[in-house]
């Protein structure tokens, strides 16, 4: 197997060389750096004493937790050998000390911050760690649906679960039967499936953590290239599970493009998508919070940092209005999107850009508001 080294935050790693990212033996994926980027701010700010990167292929996620956060003890696991082989190598590089054999499958290094290296399926260690972790990351390719009772399960009830979806299709639509069977919802397609697709995989953790007496608070959720990403902290007991599941419920979207969302455990019109998340997707302070980090240790991206002021500034309110969409579905030119923000704060609605998508925006104005700021443009 061939290496070559690759630099990200403070971490330098060997991934193996391949033409194709999908080819290689342990699967690396550049373009997931941003995603790592957030993920190391998200643990800085909320400084966890244990935590796992269940799925660690070369262990890049959990080798820049120990090297950029406060936290004292990492796990890294794979089930695969090749892999197991290569994170105990990059984590020698990066610790500088060798680790001590606990059994031929974990290997533990350093002592004041410590990592294991740990070789087996994420779903036995997670169950054999029962409420160990404070911080609890699944990034697994595709759905994170087979991981998420063995990782409610180790994660502490007031613990911190980061949850990655790459299946994008499933989730927004393109393969519909599919979200029918992994996430028990009906996706929508058209311009609000991607922030669909994330409230439905917020919505299922929701009633997957509801079955433990679990409640869900979003600390930040995004839609990024490929994938989804949620950090979700966990609250302890029935009430807060009940006031979680409380939040769910159900989209509807007219030809026009006016939408309609509805709380319940059932929907009332027909036809709806969902079940799905209907509360906040970020908590404004630990955004904030995460964006001073990024400034303060410069370790982030530029593309992250820009990415982090986007979300910092876009109105959490559900869904939003692509204005390329909404034109094409009335008859009507595109005008910018500025000025149709600019236009809708003129009469007294808050409005903003969304990372969703570059022609849509965020706004509490109702739909024939947003319609008459696009036809006083043309």
């Amino acid at each position: 197997m061939e290496f070559v080294e690759v630099r990200e935050g403070l971490a330098k790693i060997l991934v193996p060389k391949a033409e194709r990212i999908y080819d290689a033996p342990v699967f690396y994926n550049p373009v997931m750096a941003l995603n790592r980027d957030i993920s190391a701010l998200a643990v800085g700010v909320l400084t966890p004493r244990t935590v796992l990167d269940a799925l660690s292929a070369t262990g890049i996620r959990g080798i820049r937790y120990a090297l950029e956060t406060p936290t004292g003890e990492v796990w890294l696991n794979d089930i695969s050998e090749d892999a197991f082989r290569l994170i105990l190598e990059n984590v020698r590089r990066n610790l500088g000390v060798e680790g001590e054999k606990i059994s031929e499958r974990r290997f533990s290094f350093g002592e004041e911050k410590r990592v294991v290296a740990n070789l087996d399926d994420a779903n036995r260690l997670m169950a054999e760690k029962f409420r160990y972790f404070d911080f609890l990351d699944l990034d697994p390719f595709g759905s994170p649906v087979e991981f998420l009772d063995t990782a409610l399960r180790s994660v502490k009830r007031r613990g911190v679960l980061a949850v990655t979806a790459t299946d994008t299709g499933v989730l927004c639509g393109a393969y519909r039967h599919a979200c029918r069977r992994k996430y028990l919802a009906e996706p929508i397609r058209g311009e609000l499936c991607h922030e669909a697709g994330l409230r439905i995989l917020i919505g299922t953790v929701v009633r997957y953590a509801a079955k433990y007496d679990l409640g869900v608070e979003v600390l930040l959720a995004y839609y990024r290239d490929h994938y989804f990403r949620a950090f979700l902290r966990l609250r302890s007991g029935a009430r807060k599970a009940d006031r979680s599941v409380s939040m769910l419920g159900y989209l509807g979207q007219e030809a026009s493009g006016r939408f309609e969302y509805e709380t319940g455990f059932l929907p009332e019109r027909v036809p709806s998508h969902g079940p799905l998340w209907l509360g906040p997707l970020k908590e404004q302070g630990f955004v904030e919070d995460m964006l001073d980090l990024a400034e303060e240790k410069a370790l982030a991206h530029k593309k992250t940092l820009s990415f982090l002021e986007t979300l910092a500034g876009e109105l959490d309110v559900p869904f939003h209005y692509d204005t390329h969409a909404l034109a094409r579905r009335n008859g009507l030119q595109v005008g910018k999107l500025a000025d149709v923000i600019e236009a809708l704060r003129e009469i007294g609605y808050r409005a903003t850009r969304t990372h969703f998508s570059p022609t849509a925006i965020k706004t509490d104005a109702p739909f024939e508001e947003v319609l008459k700021a696009l036809k006083a443009l043309q």
